[in-house]
C-alpha cells in the first residue's frame, strides 16, 4: 500500500531510483564513516530496543544490529518497496531485525518502548511540520533517558558545502531542506522536549556538510 501523505517524499524522490539508493548513497555521503560514527556516539548496550526511522534499506539497522547483536533492532519507513529490498539485505546478511511499514509522524509503536532511535539522512525529506511532529512521536516512544541520534545534512560549515548543497535541494526540494541548511533540527528537537541536545560531529562531504546529532528524553 502507497501512503498518500503529500508531504511525504520518498528516498531519492523517484520511485526509478529506489534501485539505486545504496550505490548513490554510498558514493557521495561518506555512508559508511558517519554511519559508523553514528552508531559509536549511541554507546548502546546489549538488551537494547533500537529504533531506526526513515529506515530505507536498512543500512544502518544491519550495521546497528552486527555491532550489537543483543540489542533488538526495529526499522520503520513508508516505502513498501524499499522495505522489501531492506528485509532482502537482512536476511541475506543474516541478522534479525523487525521492518515495519509508518510514518515518522504517527508511528505505528506505543509510548515509553524504545532505548534508542536513530535516523540518517531521512529528516530532509519532511516538511517543517512534519519534522516537529516527528520528533514529538519519537520522543513519545523512547523511555525516559532514551536516547536520540540523528545523522541528516545540517547547517553547511563553509561557502564550498553550501554551494555544494544544492543538488541535494534540487532533487529533494527546497521547502523541505531549508530548514536543514539554516540549521534548526536542534531547535526542533528541544521544542519536541528533548534535552542536552548537541551537535556531535560535522562531516563535509560532496554534497554538504553532514551532522551528526543526539538528544535525550528527561527521565
Amino acid at each position: 500500500m502507497e501512503t498518500k501523505d503529500k508531504n511525504y517524499i520518498k528516498a531519492l524522490r523517484f520511485n526509478w531510483l529506489t534501485k539505486y539508493y545504496d550505490q548513490i548513497v554510498s558514493l557521495t555521503t561518506r555512508e559508511s564513516f558517519f554511519k559508523k560514527k553514528l552508531i559509536k556516539q549511541s554507546v548502546l548496550s546489549d538488551g537494547d530496543i533500537v529504533l531506526d526511522i526513515g529506515s530505507g534499506t536498512g543500512t544502518l539497522a544491519i550495521l546497528i544490529k552486527k555491532d550489537n547483536p543483543e540489542t533488538q533492532v526495529f526499522g520503520v519507513d513508508g516505502d513498501e518497496n524499499i522495505l522489501s529490498i531492506a528485509r532482502k539485505k537482512a536476511k541475506d546478511k543474516e541478522v534479525q531485525i523487525t521492518f515495519k511499514r509508518g510514518l515518522s509522524f504517527d508511528l505505528p509503536f506505543s509510548e515509553n518502548h524504545f532505548d534508542c532511535c536513530f535516523s540518517s539522512l531521512f529528516f530532509h525529506h519532511l516538511s517543517d511540520e512534519n519534522k516537529l511532529k516527528s520528533f514529538q512521536e519519537i520522543h513519545r516512544v523512547l523511555k525516559n533517558d532514551g536516547k536520540l541520534h540523528v545523522a541528516d545534512w545540517g547547517k553547511p560549515s563553509n561557502f564550498l558545502m553550501r554551494l555544494l548543497f544544492f543538488p541535494i535541494q534540487v532533487l529533494d526540494g527546497f521547502k523541505t531542506t531549508s530548514s536543514n541548511v539554516q540549521g534548526i533540527l536542534p531547535l526542533l528537537m528541544e521544542q519536541s522536549g528533548f534535552i542536552e541536545v548537541k551537535i556531535e560531529k560535522e562531516i563535509s562531504t560532496m554534497f554538504g556538510t553532514m551532522t551528526l546529532y543526539s538528544a535525550s528524553k528527561k527521565g
